[in-house]
């Protein structure tokens, strides 16, 4: 499974020039839709386009491996 680290980021982003970030101005900033982008804040597996990753990478200034993350599944099958 993809984990987005959209909320670690967000907080340090936030420490880092001393204020509060929104989501509203991250969407109005990245052209995200508001509703997609707390969903890949808060559910689990959600799954979005590379336009969306390639925007948050942008709005982070990070790489895509700073941004996603990949835990393996719990049920994987052995061939």
């Amino acid at each position: 499974m993809i984990r987005f680290r959209f909320k670690e980021l967000l907080a340090e982003k936030e420490f880092q020039e001393g204020r509060s970030i929104p989501v509203t101005e991250v969407s109005k900033i990245t052209g995200i839709n508001r509703g997609t982008l707390s969903k890949i804040a808060n559910e689990k597996g959600y799954s979005t386009v590379t336009s969306n990753v390639d925007a948050l990478c942008e709005f982070f200034g990070c790489e895509v491996g700073d941004l996603m993350v990949y835990l393996p599944s719990n049920n994987s099958k052995e061939d």
